[in-house]
C-alpha cells in the first residue's frame, strides 16, 4: 500500500510539473490569460550554416512571430540578432496591456552600455512577458526561438500582419542576403563575421568602433 501511495504521489508531482512548464499564467485587464511557457518543439531547417525554424515569420528588423492561434502571437529576436549582439545584459520591454504597433520600437536590449532598440513584428496588446529572459537574458542568445521568446501579443488583425512579414522560402533568401551585407560592411576590417559561413560570431557588434556600430544597427535593426 505504501509503495502504491508513493507511486501515485510521484506521478501526480510529475503531471503538475509538466503542465506548469507548458503554461504560464498572466493577469491582464482583470482577467487571466493562459499561454504556453514555451513554444512546442521546433522543426529546424539548416541552410548555408544557419538554422531557420519552420512556421515562423520574420520582420526585416530581425524579430520573429509565431502564430499560436486564437489571435495569440509569440515574438522574439532571431538568431542573427542574438549572435550579432552577443551577451545581453538587460532587456527592457513594455508592460502588460500595452498596445504595440507593427514596425514600431517594442523592446531594448543592452550589452555593456550599448543599447539596441528593436521593432515589433506585429500589432496588438501585450498579454504575457517572459520574465525568465528578463532575469537571465543569456537565454535569448542560447535559444532565441523557443525558451528565449520575449512577449506574447494578442493581435486581432494577425492575418494581415503576417502577410507583411517574410515567411517560407523567402526567409532563406533574406537571411543569406543579410549575411552577405554584413560581410560587405566588415570586409575591410579584418574581423571574422561568420561561424561556418553562417551566423555572425557572437558579440561582433561590440567588437567594432562606435561609428560602425551605429551603421550596423541602422542597417540590420532599422532603428
Amino acid at each position: 500500500m505504501f509503495i502504491l501511495l508513493t507511486l501515485v504521489t510521484f506521478l501526480l508531482f510529475i503531471s503538475i510539473s509538466y503542465f506548469q512548464s507548458r503554461r504560464q499564467e498572466t493577469v491582464t485587464a482583470g482577467k487571466q490569460v493562459l499561454v504556453r511557457a514555451s513554444p512546442p518543439v521546433l522543426e529546424m531547417v539548416r541552410e548555408n550554416g544557419f538554422e531557420i525554424p519552420k512556421g515562423y515569420c520574420f520582420h526585416p528588423g530581425h524579430t520573429w512571430v509565431l502564430d499560436e492561434g486564437r489571435q495569440n502571437a509569440r515574438i522574439g529576436l532571431d538568431s542573427f540578432a542574438a549572435n550579432l549582439i552577443g551577451k545581453i545584459s538587460r532587456i527592457e520591454v513594455p508592460g502588460l496591456n500595452r498596445w504595440v504597433r507593427q514596425g514600431q520600437r517594442i523592446w531594448t536590449v543592452t550589452r555593456n552600455g550599448l543599447s539596441v532598440d528593436m521593432l515589433s513584428p506585429i500589432e496588438g496588446e501585450v498579454i504575457a512577458v517572459n520574465h525568465n529572459v528578463l532575469q537571465d537574458p543569456s537565454i535569448v542568445t542560447r535559444d532565441p526561438y523557443r525558451d528565449g521568446w520575449i512577449l506574447v501579443v494578442k493581435s486581432p488583425d494577425i492575418a494581415t500582419n503576417l502577410n507583411n512579414l517574410m515567411q517560407g522560402p523567402l526567409v532563406r533568401a533574406w537571411m543569406q542576403n543579410t549575411l552577405d551585407r554584413l560581410g560587405n560592411i566588415t570586409s575591410q576590417l579584418g574581423v571574422p563575421v561568420a561561424q561556418d559561413g553562417g551566423l555572425p560570431i557572437a558579440g561582433l557588434l561590440a567588437r567594432v568602433e562606435p561609428g560602425l556600430q551605429r551603421r550596423m544597427i541602422r542597417e540590420f535593426f532599422l532603428t
